[in-house]
């Protein structure tokens, strides 16, 4: 699920538009620092992860090697003006001549593929909720004319299957009153926008072009002070546009039983062992969010345009398999296989679910991985929720036994506010789950067209860490997938002591209580312990 900013969706859960609440950050009202992510917490003044001083005081001079980080996203627009250098390019493939040359299951993959698209060259764009998927699944067992009988012969998988129905009964009716509560903020928006077009001459609906805005016509004034609370609540015409397609997206496929995307794929989705199904169009229908990911992690550092992404020598290998809806675990599963098999060491999975039927495919593909020395990312989630107590796949845990995956960082989304706003309002939390913690508000990446843009969720802070394991293994070849990981977490500064806002809540709790490091990355500190590892 792709659309993060959950200050609209804590608008549109309430039935009538009230404004004496407050706001969902603490600095909503002022613009992130730039490049906030690299700063440091002493020069800087924002808890970013300190690139730009690691680069200046520690790397300067030194020997780099190239390192690949396979994005299993949405998509990437790789003819992005600062992306395009850092594309992974199958150099074993021969491109657009219809064979698969390097013989491993995939035509013409030259920068990677794309596993929710067809070979008549369609792609899924919409997708249904794996929790409607398991709904659809379980309703013609349990609903037919053997729904009784089937109910006495498999009482646990009868009693799952009423916890799925209530909950995706739930979710229809939250979805159905999101349409109606969303239409009634996007209108608002669209009358008093041309309100301060037609009366005042504004072009903009910024705060800044608001500010300049002097009249005595009281209906410009209601209507500047309407704005104002609006984009004080990051209501943007951006983001509006972002939750229509949200909402449009999980009305027309997210609920709906009767979907089914793998028509337009192509490949039999029982059969878990299937590879080589899918296309080589990284690019896919809407690649925002992966073009996004991408940029935080190595858009070109010393090209004088855009941003700066955390890492100076890396390679993009592009992995489509996360559609605007819940991604399947066949294709994570095919999508890490595919990373750890033509030579990734990095898994960025900026994605996640609250259902799993088939985990255990993803876990023999993680163990895979792990056997193949990758490190997997993966962002915590954007609901606000304790994960040690909800479900949200993939992840670290085993099904089928206590272990869990030892070359895997969860990553929670860190706010560049202070004091209660330190940690971002939207993103999940766990003592065990969750590792630790990176900037994840308002970070401004690529977006595609060789645009920029802002955007948050752990889906940015995930990135960050990425970028951070590609710099040490960039600069230290030697270290281990353990070693990453053990670098990254111990060398994070611990804030566990401060006291912050508890996502989802009003109280205040210590910072320490929200993963298990209580720490923020940063990759100032990596560097020096990854000096005293690698001597």
């Amino acid at each position: 699920m792709k659309f993060n900013n959950l200050m609209l969706y804590t608008l549109l859960v309430i039935s009538q538009i009230s404004w004496a609440f407050t706001p969902v950050f603490n600095d909503s009202t002022r613009k992130a620092p730039a490049n906030w992510f690299n700063l440091d917490y002493v020069q800087d003044g924002v808890p970013g992860i300190s690139t730009e001083r690691a680069y200046r005081e520690l790397l300067q001079g030194k020997k780099s090697n190239t390192v690949l980080v396979a994005v299993i996203d949405s998509g990437i627009d790789i003819e992005h003006e600062d992306l395009k250098p850092i594309i992974w390019v199958n150099t074993k493939e021969v491109a657009g001549n219809g064979v698969d040359d390097d013989q491993n299951g995939y035509i013409d993959d030259m920068y990677g593929w794309n596993f929710i698209g067809g070979k008549d060259g369609r792609h899924v764009n919409g997708e249904s909720l794996e929790l409607t998927r398991e709904y659809a699944r379980l309703r013609t067992k349990y609903e037919g004319n053997d729904g009784e009988k089937n109910a006495k012969k498999n009482k646990e998988e009868f009693e799952y299957y009423q916890s799925v129905k209530n909950e995706y009964q739930a979710k229809l009716r939250e979805t159905n009153e999101q349409v109606m509560q969303f239409q009634m903020i996007a209108d608002l928006f669209k009358k008093n926008k041309e309100i301060l077009q037609t009366k005042a001459g504004v072009q903009e609906m910024t705060t800044e072009a608001l500010s300049k805005v002097q009249s005595k016509d009281p209906e410009v004034t209601a209507a500047k002070d309407m704005m104002n609370q609006l984009l004080g609540y990051g209501l943007n015409e951006e983001e509006i546009k972002d939750a229509e397609e949200y909402l449009s997206n999980m009305a027309e496929y997210g609920c709906n039983l009767d979907f089914d995307s793998r028509t337009i794929v192509g490949d039999d989705p029982n059969n878990l062992k299937e590879i080589g199904y899918g296309n080589n169009d990284v690019i896919g229908p809407d690649s925002k969010h992966g073009t996004h990911v991408a940029g935080i992690i190595g858009a070109v550092r010393d090209n004088n345009m855009g941003i700066k992404g955390v890492a100076n020598d890396v390679r993009i290998m592009v992995i489509r398999c996360v559609p605007n809806g819940d991604e399947r675990d066949k294709d994570v599963a095919n999508a890490i296989r595919y990373a750890a098999d033509n030579g990734a060491k990095i898994v960025n999975m900026s994605f996640g679910k609250s259902y799993s039927p088939q985990k255990e495919v993803v876990d023999e593909a993680v163990q895979y991985a792990m056997s193949k020395g990758v490190l997997l990312v993966h962002a915590a989630g954007n609901d606000a929720k304790n994960i040690d107590l909800v479900n949200n796949f993939p992840s670290k845990n085993y099904m089928r036994n206590k272990g869990k995956a030892e070359n895997w960082i969860e990553v929670g989304a860190l706010n560049w506010g202070k004091d209660g706003a330190f940690v971002a309002d939207f993103t999940n939390y766990g003592k065990t789950q969750v590792d630790v913690f990176a900037p994840g508000v308002d970070l401004y990446s690529s977006v595609p067209g060789s645009q920029y843009s802002a955007q948050s969720g752990t889906s940015m802070a995930c990135p960050v860490v990425s970028g951070m394991a590609a710099v040490l293994w960039s600069y230290f070849p030697q270290l281990t997938a353990a070693q990453v990981k053990e670098i990254i977490l111990k060398s994070a500064v611990s804030y566990a002591e401060r006291k912050v806002t508890k996502p989802g809540a009003e109280m205040m709790v210590p910072f320490g209580d929200l993963s298990n490091t209580g720490a923020v990355v940063n990759l100032y500190e990596a560097i020096k312990l990854a000096e005293q590892i690698g001597k």
